[in-house]
């Protein structure tokens, strides 16, 4: 069985990682299984690809598709054009896509015109707006692949609910979880942890990129205040995204009260996240990791992808409403926060499962 593995943006390279290292444990015991990387160069930028290609073992991509920048619509025409290319070149089996970035939903469409089968890892998730970039690519993605990989039990039900095969169906679990787990004694002290004197337990984390949230200056600049009013003099540690650091910049925004950082290689991001009082973002990716590490997480959204991280895990959705943005931030500086449980599934094994299955359906 020959793979070819597509990766393409930060969330990406964390998902498909114990993938790799999975079909490595598979030819160790003489399988058939063999494998190309292919890095669409979504993100480009050293520590948004390099560092994570450096710190989880990544090997290097058999071939970078050097597609980053642009509009989506530039971009998407872009991968698939080049993609396109390697797969007359050197076509496999398979396509197996993670997640549900640009390159996810661009490789699939160009893998099943050349009618290549496609799987998707961390099918079925849903937040049911569809004015984000993602669940537009979530439900494309799913609605032609070939096999769905899924988190969660409500992935499932969510892909039933849209007449998907019950038998292309599998529940595996959560491989950004296997990532996570298997990296946790390698964690890294970032370098600026002295200089600003941090302790543990005693800062918040704070991420933002969506167009929702950091769009709007005026809106931008409302969020800043009650998020450093809220936080009582509690250091709030925050490491700016490019998108957002060009409108910060833009709008002269003021952010004096914030320990503006770069973005972080894996193993200090999440060292950052372990040993923070709480998190206040708008990933859907950083709740997932919260919920495994059991640190309470603020959700500057009205909806998410991963219900389970709310009902089970550390995760409250504020949307935009900065009155329950303070009473949630000032409940963790007291103390006060759920109960969290970790989701079925969520064990450190699931890539294992994935090359299990993959094993059985194409032998």
């Amino acid at each position: 069985m020959f793979i070819t593995l597509v990766a393409g943006a930060r969330p990406n390279f964390i998902k498909i990682a114990p993938i790799i290292l999975s079909i490595k444990k598979a030819q160790l015991l003489n399988k058939n299984l063999h494998y190309r990387l292919v890095h669409t160069g979504q993100h480009y930028d050293k520590k948004m690809s390099g560092d994570f290609f450096t710190q989880l073992c990544i090997p290097d991509p058999d071939c970078n598709l050097a597609c980053g920048g642009g509009s989506q619509a530039e971009q998407t025409a872009s991968i698939m054009v080049r993609f396109e290319n390697d797969l007359l070149q050197f076509t496999p089996d398979l396509v197996l896509v993670v997640g549900d970035v640009t390159s996810t939903m661009a490789c699939t469409l160009t893998a099943k015109k050349l009618n290549i089968d496609v799987v998707h890892v961390e099918s079925g998730i849903r937040s049911g707006d569809k004015s984000m970039p993602e669940e537009i690519n979530r439900i494309l993605t799913d609605s032609i692949c070939d096999h769905h990989f899924t988190t969660t039990l409500t992935a499932n039900d969510n892909l039933l609910l849209n007449n998907v095969s019950k038998d292309s169906i599998h529940f595996v679990g959560n491989t950004m979880i296997d990532t996570l787990l298997s990296n946790l004694t390698r964690i890294r002290k970032p370098d600026f942890w002295d200089t600003f004197n941090l302790h543990k337990n005693n800062y918040f984390l704070l991420t933002l990129h969506r167009p929702s949230n950091v769009d709007n200056p005026e809106k931008l600049i409302k969020l800043f205040e009650s998020i450093i009013k809220s936080c009582k003099g509690v250091p709030i540690i925050f490491p700016v995204h490019p998108r957002t650091k060009k409108i910060m910049e833009s709008h002269h925004i003021n952010t004096a009260h914030f320990i503006l950082i770069d973005p972080q290689g894996y193993l200090e991001f999440i060292y950052l996240v372990k040993f923070s009082k709480g998190i206040i973002t708008d990933s859907g990716g950083i709740t997932e990791e919260a919920t495994l590490l059991n640190i309470p997480c603020i959700t500057l959204r009205n909806s998410t992808e991963r219900p389970e991280t709310v009902t089970q895990g550390t995760n409250i959705l504020v949307g935009d409403d900065l009155n329950q943005l303070e009473f949630c931030l000032n409940d963790i500086i007291a103390g006060n926060w759920k109960k969290a449980s970790i989701p079925e599934l969520w064990d450190g094994q699931s890539a294992n499962r994935i090359v299990e299955k993959l094993q059985c359906i194409y032998s």
